[in-house]
């Protein structure tokens, strides 16, 4: 994002300087992001007392809907919302990326202590319910040396409208044929197997608690519980650990796509980069290109304006690729 398009958003928001009266900024949506967003906030709260910024971690869906809707000033998501549902709000909406995560496959296996390997055809097979032991013949073939457990494999999914989830089912939908058949991709799909859990708080909860269990969460959210995560083949045939840099690495390949007129709606998911992470993802905070209330459409404009630079230095430090220097402004 240029300086230009920033500038760009903030005449379309008829951007004002807040003055002395304190500005209430209500936002909600996606959980994935909601490790920096409450470190932002927080920050910028303290820096700018006169602007009060509040987020309720509810799942992209959700934000989607609230904000479609007009109950919150901004939403948060990982899916970005599709051309009939921006229709439906007859185009007022911009999304804008705030910073790259990776979605990873966390597992609870007390005995095992090497990282478990898994091959997308092998991992789209485990959430299909096809691959049910965790010592199944094609799991311990790319896991030699490791002694896994004849355990029966628990799946751990999300029950929300969730962000997470598209990330997720739009690797999976890309890398496993009958999984896009069968599945498909989407915020909410109908899961073949598994248990639920709100929230990518509740999944790496149900995860943590059930021995066997794997469910897919935000990568901060496993460092955060310190939860193993699965060392995941990318389609360079390399193993490739969910990192900042192999998410950056899979943000690199997108950039091309993103020309002057872009909407920032692009998927980095099984990107071609030698070092890139397959399950990656920007997320975005969606704002209206028009607001009725000058005074929130400036502390807005502020606030993202300040998540677009200096608060990009706080990602690495609880789990998030900042945004490539191309997209800031």
């Amino acid at each position: 994002m240029t300086s230009t398009r920033l500038l760009a958003l903030a005449a379309l928001l008829g951007a004002a300087v807040p003055g002395a009266a304190q500005v209430q900024l209500n936002g909600a949506g996606a959980t994935f992001p909601n490790i920096i967003y409450s470190n932002w906030m927080l920050t910028y709260n303290q820096a700018h007392p006169d602007v009060k910024l509040n987020y309720q971690s509810i799942g992209s869906g959700g934000g989607i809907r609230q904000f479609s809707d007009g109950t919150v000033d901004f939403g948060g998501t990982d899916a970005p919302m599709t051309d009939s549902a921006i229709a439906a709000i007859t185009g007022n909406v911009l999304h804008i990326p705030t910073v790259l995560g990776a979605v990873v496959a966390a597992y609870t296996l007390p005995d095992v202590s090497q990282p478990v390997r898994l091959t997308p055809d092998v991992l789209a097979d485990i959430f299909l319910g096809k691959i049910t032991k965790w010592n199944d013949a094609r799991i311990a073939s790319i896991n030699p040396g490791v002694a896994l457990p004849n355990q029966d494999i628990i799946v751990v999914h999300r029950s929300d409208g969730s962000g997470t989830s598209f990330v997720w089912t739009d690797y999976l939908a890309k890398v496993s044929p009958e999984w896009a058949q069968k599945v498909g991709k989407g915020t909410s799909v109908n899961w073949p197997v598994g248990l639920g859990g709100r929230g990518n708080e509740g999944v790496a909860a149900t995860v943590r608690q059930t021995p066997g269990a794997i469910g897919y969460i935000e990568l901060g959210y496993a460092l955060l519980n310190k939860m193993p995560f699965a060392v995941l083949r990318n389609q360079s045939g390399n193993w490739i650990t969910a990192s900042l840099e192999s998410v950056t690495a899979a943000a690199a390949g997108a950039m091309k796509d993103m020309g002057q007129n872009t909407d920032f709606r692009v998927s980095i998911t099984n990107s071609p980069g030698a070092q890139a992470y397959p399950a990656a993802s920007f997320t975005w905070l969606l704002v209206h290109k028009t607001y009725g209330d000058s005074a929130k459409a400036g502390a807005l404009v502020a606030f993202i304006w300040w998540a677009e630079t200096e608060g990009q230095a706080k990602a690495p430090e609880v789990g998030y690729a900042p945004l490539p220097r191309e997209l800031r402004p």
